[in-house]
């Protein structure tokens, strides 16, 4: 049996279409409330929880929280967690921590994302916990961070993230 013969897995998925999610649910929520209605199912979550398999999500004004149980379907060819996953995680919860501060009829984007890898990661790592938080939140900018830890409570990446803020109108 060669390499391209092994036996092979799959996985499938399912996500709501964000650009059909009923405006109604958003309007008039500030940032924080958007969030929150999307952790109690009032409004789906964006596909890329899906995606990745993230399976925990808690907000808090300023601070975010995802959680995601490390999987093979996420490993690089070296036998560990690809570090875009990781990435993803650290966007998410540094991203959305900014999101948590909007008012209503503000938004955001990302301007950058600086990552350090600190320890492997692998499903030996368990459920993996994100924390983001905003440092600074200006008018215009917004400076936030997150921390990735396994299981065990270790710390296995960091990231600090600047988000632009826009209003809507």
């Amino acid at each position: 049996m060669t390499q391209t013969e092994l036996a092979t897995e799959s996985r499938t998925y399912d996500w709501a279409h964000p650009g059909k999610v009923d405006l109604a649910v958003i309007d008039g929520r500030d940032g924080l409330g958007q969030l929150q209605a999307m952790a109690a199912g009032e409004l789906p979550p964006p596909p890329i929880m899906a995606t990745v398999g993230m399976t925990g999500f808690h907000a808090e004004r300023g601070s975010v929280t995802v959680e995601m149980p490390a999987q093979l379907f996420h490993y690089n060819p070296l036998g560990v967690v690809h570090g875009g996953v990781i990435s993803t995680l650290l966007d998410t919860a540094a991203a959305c921590s900014v999101h948590s501060t909007l008012d209503v009829g503000e938004g955001y984007t990302s301007l950058d994302l600086t990552v350090k890898f600190l320890r492997a990661v692998t499903v030996d790592s368990g459920m993996l916990r994100c924390v983001g938080s905003v440092i600074q939140r200006g008018r215009r900018t917004a400076l936030a961070e997150a921390d990735l830890f396994d299981e065990q409570g270790r710390l296995v990446a960091h990231a600090t993230s600047s988000c632009m803020i826009f209003s809507d109108s």
